[in-house]
């Protein structure tokens, strides 16, 4: 017995912190809302965050996919909005069926990861100029068909057609569809969507050789090519991730809102972008992961569910989220290092 003991030394109260801090200021913030706001304890609540955060979180896989590769994608809030505006008009404008605009989208998505991948693999862009690139071309992209006016049924094209074009019930059942699991129709699609590719991404990236090569790639990508490792396919492979995955948040997007939205996407990537940055310090990772990443969506999903309860101006909301991902940066970082694991 005290064999074991020695083999397994206590943790300090600074790897403690490394490894439990957020998680505890997670639960922290759930009571504090909960005590300080009515409702806000409430199953449906609970629903309404896990909704709210749904597309972001999906986004933030796809960010996760590429900084597991050293890398980052700018351009993921652009591509699901490209998503929203393209499946609008594939429905709308173009009267296709659903499947069509679904594959479009996915199409989309896939073709602009590859590429982000191409310019940063093959003509050596650096990532965040090839991305926010390419954020700026869809930005524009989107606008062009409609001269910049969001796309709905019977508004008026810029060549003077009026569109005839309806969103489908199947369609629409994607963003608005609840599941009666536990509560009568409580558990909306999009929830169900982002717990499916959340387990899938961490299987592939925890559990299979694929994704461990790619982590590889990430901590030494000399190292990863000299072991044989195929370091350019696997670059081009987390972009495209990135891009199917910011292509499903769009057409979940398209789905709930019922319209093509130019502006709808805002704060997409700012939002995804923080939730995957947060996920580093879940449990002391001080690394890109699955869980973490949902975990950090579920954070700020809480924050903000909470702070408009409580009738927090709107304006004070993306200081607070600052705030909070600076916290967690410190938690994975500087604490990690001082305390001389990960």
């Amino acid at each position: 017995m005290q064999t074991d003991t020695h083999k397994r030394p206590k943790l300090g109260a600074l790897d403690l912190a490394i490894k439990y801090g957020f998680l505890v200021l997670l639960v922290g913030l759930v009571l504090f809302f909960s005590l300080a706001s009515d409702g806000f304890a409430s199953p449906y609540s609970a629903v309404f965050i896990f909704q709210s955060v749904s597309i972001t979180g999906i986004l933030a896989l796809g960010v996760t996919a590429t900084l597991v590769v050293d890398g980052f994608d700018l351009s993921i809030g652009s591509v699901a909005t490209t998503a929203l505006m393209l499946s609008s008009y594939v429905l709308v404008v173009w009267e296709m069926s659903a499947f069509t605009a679904v594959i479009a989208c996915l199409v989309m998505g896939a073709v602009v990861g590859l590429i982000n991948g191409f310019l940063i693999v093959k003509m050596k862009v650096p990532d965040l100029l090839a991305t926010l690139g390419m954020m700026f071309l869809l930005v524009g992209l989107q606008r062009i068909p409609t001269q910049g006016r969001s796309i709905s049924t019977g508004m008026t094209l810029p060549d003077g057609r009026v569109t005839e074009g309806v969103f489908p019930a199947e369609f629409l059942a994607l963003g608005r569809h609840r599941f009666d699991f536990f509560i009568d129709r409580l558990i909306p699609v999009s929830v169900v969507v982002l717990l499916v590719i959340a387990f899938l991404v961490w299987v592939f990236m925890e559990k299979t050789r694929h994704g461990r090569l790619m982590y590889a790639i990430g901590s030494n990508e000399r190292a990863a090519e000299l072991a044989g490792t195929n370091v350019n396919r696997y670059k081009v492979l987390a972009y495209v991730i990135s891009g199917v995955l910011a292509s499903i948040g769009g057409i979940l997007m398209a789905a709930r809102l019922g319209r093509g939205d130019i502006a709808s996407g805002n704060n997409l990537l700012l939002d995804s972008v923080a939730a995957a940055l947060i996920g580093f310090a879940v449990l002391g990772a001080a690394k890109p992961n699955a869980f973490g990443t949902i975990v950090g969506a579920l954070f700020i999903g809480i924050l903000l569910q909470g702070l408009t309860m409580m009738n927090a101006p709107y304006y004070t909301q993306d200081f607070v989220k600052g705030a909070v991902l600076v916290v967690a940066l410190v938690f994975t970082f500087a604490l990690s290092r001082r305390g001389g694991g990960h």
